[in-house]
């Protein structure tokens, strides 16, 4: 190892603050002009650079739906919420925010895999500020992670898309094959839109991508945007010729990607606090509604299964069954089977199991032996259905059915 690699080693262990990094000599930095011209500095860290792009929208900007001083309101909202949730913001200043976004040499995952654009936008005082950190050579990646950890000491909170899964990971890997000579990787909070899309939405549009949820839900259309899977293909041309023109095109794409990150999370924020209000598809409030049961929020899921229990919508039948388990699971029997009750006779169509619910309270709660037999008989039935059109049903299963059906026959026999 060289003397230089080594002070560096030490470097990051040194509590004094590091020298700003000199400013690069025009004549090594090619097409200079041509970044200044895209609004992109050089960051100089051991005669490496990087390039560092920023742009500054007013927090009145509209994007899409929403202007990004609306980020403000839906905070201020989960301040007043009582409930939890991992999209939650309660605690957190707009700042606090880093909404943040790569763009990689692949499409997976795994060490080969570099990353050469680190992108996010955050809230600062008056304006909304996008800062790209562009990795203008293969082995500059000490200074990429230099002047990317520098910028972000003040956030605490990563809101990504796939960041869990993708953007994040990386984001480690790449930094553990140097993390000797680069600042520690801060500990963040971690939000994922992506889940909250699909939850949202896996049902009713065709994909979860961003660009598809911007055009049918944010009311973003971009115009002349390069597709995500070209970045890489762009990134090694550029690294022929150096022009920045070349990239320019993936650097609009991820400006896009961060600032419809902001106006994803003011969306998805303003769905979850405000769903019982009619601007709330009842698809929509079904599914959050399934999100609050999933984390043990029942009095918001029983409000939302109650709206659409009540109106005409085609869920209705779904949301009736759902608010007749949370009363089982509350051990409300009489409610839980009312409501049972009332699909049976309402709907042509009823799951197996809610006829097997009917049998269980009439058998242990009511002591009706008779109409526990009744209703299991029809469970039967429509288990005798799927098996036959799936072609799929235990021996297991059967057996069951025979066992319950023999001794309720029997209980009835010896009440006789």
């Amino acid at each position: 190892m060289s003397l230089k690699d080594k002070l560096n080693r030490l470097k990051v262990h040194m509590t004094q603050e590091e020298p700003q990094p000199a400013i690069a000599h025009s004549a090594k930095i090619p097409f200079l002009e041509k970044w200044a011209g895209l609004q992109a500095k050089p960051y100089v860290y051991n005669d490496d650079y990087v390039m560092v792009r920023e742009v500054r929208y007013p927090v009145t900007q509209q994007h899409g739906k929403y202007t990004f001083d609306q980020l403000h309101e839906v905070i201020e909202a989960w301040e007043k919420t009582v409930h939890q949730h991992p999209l939650s913001s309660m605690g957190r200043t707009a700042a606090d925010l880093l909404f943040f976004d790569t763009e990689t040499t692949g499409l997976h995952g795994g060490a080969g895999n570099t990353i050469f654009l680190l992108g996010y936008s955050r809230m600062e005082g008056d304006a909304v500020v996008v800062r790209q950190h562009f990795l203008a050579a293969p082995h500059a990646e000490v200074s990429l992670y230099q002047s990317f950890l520098a910028d972000i000491n003040e956030s605490k909170h990563l809101v990504t898309y796939n960041g869990k899964a993708f953007d994040w990971p990386q984001v480690k890997t790449r930094h553990t094959l140097i993390r000797d000579l680069v600042p520690r990787l801060p500990s963040f909070g971690h939000c994922d839109l992506l889940h909250g899309a699909r939850r949202l939405w896996r049902n009713e549009l065709e994909s979860c991508r961003l660009s598809i949820i911007e055009q049918e839900k944010l009311g973003v259309f971009r115009k002349d945007d390069v597709p995500g899977y070209l970045a890489p293909m762009l990134y090694f041309d550029y690294l022929r010729h150096r022009d920045p023109e070349t990239i320019q095109g993936v650097l609009y794409h991820n400006e896009i990607d961060v600032l419809s990150l902001i106006t994803l999370y003011i969306h998805i924020s303003k769905l979850l606090l405000e769903y019982g209000r009619d601007v709330v598809s009842h698809n929509e409030r079904f599914e959050i509604a399934r999100w609050y049961e999933a984390l043990g929020e029942d009095t918001h899921a029983v409000e939302g299964y109650k709206k659409i229990a009540e109106s005409d919508h085609a869920l209705r039948g779904k949301a009736k069954i759902a608010l007749g388990h949370h009363y089982k699971k509350q051990k409300k029997w009489k409610p839980a089977l009312e409501i049972w009750e009332e699909c049976i006779h309402e709907f042509t169509y009823v799951p197996e199991n809610v006829y097997v619910e009917a049998a269980k309270i009439y058998e242990h709660q009511v002591k009706d032996y008779e109409k526990a037999l009744h209703y299991t008989l029809l469970a039967f039935d429509e288990w005798k259905k799927k098996k036959n059109l799936l072609r799929r049903g235990s021996k297991a299963e059967q057996e069951t059915y025979w066992k319950r059906i023999e001794r309720l026959e029997q209980r009835i026999h010896q009440r006789a």
